[in-house]
């Protein structure tokens, strides 16, 4: 029997924060527990700490996890919450993904404050960003458009946009719909031009291989097309050596035991692109993802590779 609280460990941003309290919440209503049941950990990570570089020069998502992921292998953490998103494809030996919540929008949100739309933005204006997938993407529609990178918590990038650091930003809408921030966005953006990252707006929970009791009570909050659809994109990541150094996009759809998803990568200049779709049944999901991985991947040839390093 369970004498102590469940240990959920987190970033302490305010989205993770609220993260880790719907996976708490959500826990609570499906195994009639109390609140007290489980208590939420805050560890500060590198990628917290480093503010003033891009993720790809410091060292790539793992920054934002390896505290975490150091406390849950030793025991002092039974499980993770975290933006599926800033996981790497290849975890630490011993810890897997063990469910995601139900998935918010996944589509990008523009902030502008020189113009309500991407498109609108005058020749030149400045676009802060952190993501290589977005700032391939903006150039890919906008050539003229400047791109600075631009981190921090949510509150930090829209503080910085206010003060007129830059002209406009991006954003994930499911983390300003988390934040009850959404009437921040100016526009949101077609997936179809604007594809998502791989991952975004699904909230995963991390927990170590072979702890029957803690996969147990995870599977009560357990969404099984959102684990489907993310299992896909992740494969597709892993199959092009994905990082935060290149620039990729992917979106999956689990629906009616069938996945259908698209994919496309970028050079950093965003003036080449490939675009690949896939389906099948939701089961292959991750062999999906997969191939779709090594096909796009040969109908690019190395050289298109060569241009990311």
């Amino acid at each position: 029997m369970q004498t102590k609280p469940f240990r959920i460990g987190t970033r302490g941003s305010p989205l993770a924060l609220a993260q880790a309290s719907e996976v708490r919440a959500r826990l609570v209503t499906a195994l009639g527990l109390s609140p007290d049941a489980f208590e939420i950990v805050v560890l500060s990570t590198a990628g917290d700490r480093i503010t003033d570089r891009s993720l790809a020069e410091i060292g790539g998502k793992g920054l934002f996890t390896q505290e975490i992921e150091d406390q849950l292998l030793d025991g002092r953490l039974d499980f993770a919450v975290h933006s599926s998103k800033d996981m790497p494809t290849r975890l630490p030996e011993g810890l897997i993904l063990s469910a995601y919540l139900p998935r918010e929008d996944v589509r990008d949100a523009f902030i502008g404050g020189a113009a309500p739309t991407l498109m609108a933005l005058p020749d030149g204006a400045v676009i802060g960003s952190a993501s290589l997938r977005r700032q391939a993407l903006i150039r890919r529609l906008r050539p003229d458009i400047s791109v600075v990178t631009y981190r921090g918590s949510v509150e930090t990038r829209l503080r910085k946009l206010k003060e007129g650091q830059v002209h406009a930003t991006l954003l994930a809408l499911a983390g300003l719909k988390r934040l009850s921030l959404a009437e921040a966005a100016t526009e949101i953006l077609d997936p179809h031009e604007f594809p998502p990252a791989p991952a975004q707006g699904a909230i995963c929970i991390e927990s170590r291989m072979g702890d029957g009791r803690i996969s147990e009570l995870l599977a009560a909050v357990n969404h099984a097309e959102t684990f489907e659809a993310v299992s896909c994109e992740r494969a597709f990541l892993a199959a092009l050596d994905g990082s935060c150094r290149t620039p990729i996009a992917g979106h999956a759809v689990s629906e009616g035991g069938r996945i259908r998803f698209s994919g496309m990568i970028l050079t950093p200049d965003g003036r080449r692109h490939h675009r690949i779709e896939a389906e099948g049944e939701a089961a292959e999901a991750e062999a999906i993802g997969g191939r779709a991985g090594d096909e796009i991947r040969a109908a690019a040839g190395p050289g298109f590779f060569d241009s990311w390093s």
